[in-house]
């Protein structure tokens, strides 16, 4: 099997009342996942997410109050390429990103489209029972809203 190497941009976008925004998407089928993606060739990490986050929800994050998570963290997994069909190792290299919006969940527009499926605003309080992606898992518990392992 073929390795591929990505490097991807994530953001936990948490509403005025504490909610994060969750889909699913990528190569963690099984598990929630933030919005994200991958980087493209001359684009800052910073630009990606603001364009990711666009792209994939349709929630400009420019106002918010965006902060890059320190350290950058790695996950693989398994793919089918769409483009040809191939199944493919990822490994991937996250930069993670936290944003802060002003609304509360209930009045920002979401507008799911690229591969960002079934989006939903979660509580803090659910977070535990929510079956999250592993560099997700690692991120939460980085910020202090998951109890480390």
């Amino acid at each position: 099997m073929r390795t591929v190497r990505r490097d991807i941009v994530g953001a936990f976008i948490f509403s005025a009342d504490d909610k994060l925004l969750l889909g699913k998407a990528g190569v963690y089928q099984d598990a929630w996942v933030v919005p994200g993606g991958g980087i493209e060739d001359g684009e800052s990490v910073r630009q990606a997410v603001k364009r990711e986050v666009a792209e994939e929800t349709g929630i400009d994050i420019t106002s918010g109050v965006i902060k890059q998570v320190e350290g950058a963290i790695t996950g693989e997994s398994e793919k089918t390429l769409r483009e040809t069909g191939e199944r493919v190792l990822v490994k991937m290299t996250f930069y993670n990103f936290t944003i802060k919006l002003s609304l509360p969940a209930d009045r920002i527009v979401i507008k799911t489209e690229d591969d960002f499926k079934g989006a939903r605003w979660v509580s803090i309080a659910e977070l535990p029972n929510t079956t999250l992606s592993p560099p997700s898992v690692i991120t939460l518990q980085k910020l202090g809203y998951l109890p480390k392992a």
